[in-house]
């Protein structure tokens, strides 16, 4: 199996960097986290979770395809950006932690390849990745997927 990436950038330069990956070259220069052994489904899932704990449940947190030159890049939905953002400053009536708990129950989905700890890492990354989305500079969160 591959990896995921999932990065912060501009439409074209979202497109480059797939065209990039596609080809088998490195990773690109920019903000981004790689995750072995996951796919695009993994990323949703985590979208699902995220959402409901900052109780913005039910939303459409499905990836869309970004264009038709690339089938591996895929945006994520502004309401899945703003759950991942929002992991970073929710706050809770108990003494939990949002996003460790998020991070937890990511780990427990069926055929994960990390356990809690490494998955409380991902999520903290990609919430902060998440918080860097800037509509005014036009950037958006991505999915490259192998």
């Amino acid at each position: 199996m591959g990896f995921t990436e999932i990065f912060v950038a501009t439409h074209d330069a979202a497109l480059k960097r797939a065209g990039l990956l596609d080809a088998g070259g490195g990773a690109p220069a920019g903000q981004g986290v790689r995750i072995p052994d996951i796919t695009d489904y993994e990323v949703e899932q985590l979208g699902d979770l995220a959402g409901t704990a900052v109780h913005a449940g039910g939303a459409d947190y499905e990836l869309t395809m970004v264009d038709v030159t690339s089938d591996s890049l895929l945006a994520v939905p502004p309401a899945m950006v703003r759950a991942l953002a929002d992991l970073l400053t929710y706050e809770t009536e108990g003494e939990g932690n949002v996003l460790d708990d998020v991070a937890e129950q990511w780990a427990a989905q069926e055929d994960m390849p990390f356990g809690a700890a490494q998955a409380r890492a991902y999520v903290q990354q990609l919430a902060e990745l998440a918080g860097d989305v800037d509509d005014s500079e036009r950037t958006g969160l991505y999915v490259w997927s192998a």
